[in-house]
């Protein structure tokens, strides 16, 4: 009998889980829109629904635990707490309710935290021992492993660089404070910076002709790619940010690797180029040379399921 893990990713739109075995092939997939479910114990039981679904569609297997990414996901309570962009409130046990539910073995953290697990397990990050994961995508995310060992430090929330103030008094942050990298170095971070770009250029773009509300990372990048002056400069303002960002980062753990994840990333050179240029602009000169700057190596459509299935595989036989 084939041993395997169940990964489970909670987003604020979807809940995507699947079997996942040593390899990181998954056997079966299932999903669920988490807003669907305004009562956390409704949404548990079609979780576990789920899981004895992909059960029986993967045949002749054994599920040995479950590991599951969510926002703000507390690794030591095994709780989500005061996650903003779910629809349950408070601090809600999820792991302890799945448990009681599957009578299986469950771990869970916060979503960026299973992302650096699975680009250690199943991704680029196999044999290091030190490096983060940034995950650039509606905010910014971020996963530390030093020693070998995922960071939580005391609360289970340490390595929160997305809140990292690097522009002080700069702009609005959803979590109350201003100047956060998040606010700069993301989708969303990008798209602000076009917003104030077009009423600085007086440059022609294509960007002007979009409403401000229809205005995407992804739009951005394809203007950029056709030498849209302010879409060049908007990505050159993100890179030097996020260069910032990291110089303030590596300091503290001495990475091997950084990897950089998530929808921003697709821009490809469009970011890396210049935020190679901008590192070491910012990094201390005994760190220069000494870690490399990498897209992540899982591809985005599995990242999310095979993070999460990392965190159970790695707390339960690694």
């Amino acid at each position: 009998m084939k041993e395997v893990v169940t990964g489970v990713d909670i987003g604020g739109t979807n809940t995507v889980m699947g079997l996942v075995d040593r390899d990181g092939n998954i056997l079966a997939e299932a999903s669920l829109l988490t807003a669907d479910y305004p009562k956390i114990q409704d949404f548990v039981n079609s979780v576990a629904e789920a899981i004895n679904e992909m059960h029986k569609k993967a045949g002749s297997v054994n599920i040995l635990g479950i590991g599951i990414g969510a926002p703000n996901g507390n690794y030591y309570k095994g709780t989500i707490e005061q996650a903003t962009n779910l629809v349950w409130r408070g601090v809600i046990p999820v792991a302890d309710m799945i448990e009681k539910k599957t009578s299986v073995k469950v771990v869970l953290t916060n979503d960026a935290n299973a992302a650096a697990m699975g680009e250690m397990i199943f991704g680029a990050a196999k044999g290091m021992k030190d490096f983060i994961v940034l995950t650039l995508g509606t905010g910014l995310g971020s996963g530390i492993v030093v020693n070998g060992q995922m960071v939580y430090g005391h609360t289970g929330f340490a390595g929160e660089l997305g809140h990292m103030v690097i522009v002080p008094g700069g702009r609005a942050c959803g979590c109350g404070s201003h100047g956060c990298l998040e606010t700069y170095a993301s989708a969303t971070g990008l798209v602000r910076t076009v917003l104030l770009l077009l009423s600085e250029m007086r440059e022609e773009s294509v960007l002007r002709q979009i409403p401000p509300a229809e205005l995407t990372a992804k739009k951005v990048a394809e203007a950029a790619l056709q030498g849209d002056p302010v879409a060049l400069q908007a990505f050159d303002f993100t890179a030097d940010k996020l260069a910032l960002g990291i110089g303030n980062s590596v300091i503290c753990t001495s990475p091997q690797a950084v990897f950089l994840f998530g929808g921003l990333v697709n821009a490809g050179e469009l970011l890396f180029r210049p935020l190679r240029q901008y590192i070491d602009k910012y990094v201390m000169p005994w760190y220069r040379g000494r870690f490399e700057v990498l897209p992540s190596g899982i591809k985005e459509h599995n990242a999310a399921v095979l993070g999460a299935a990392a965190l159970a595989w790695n707390e339960l036989f690694i």
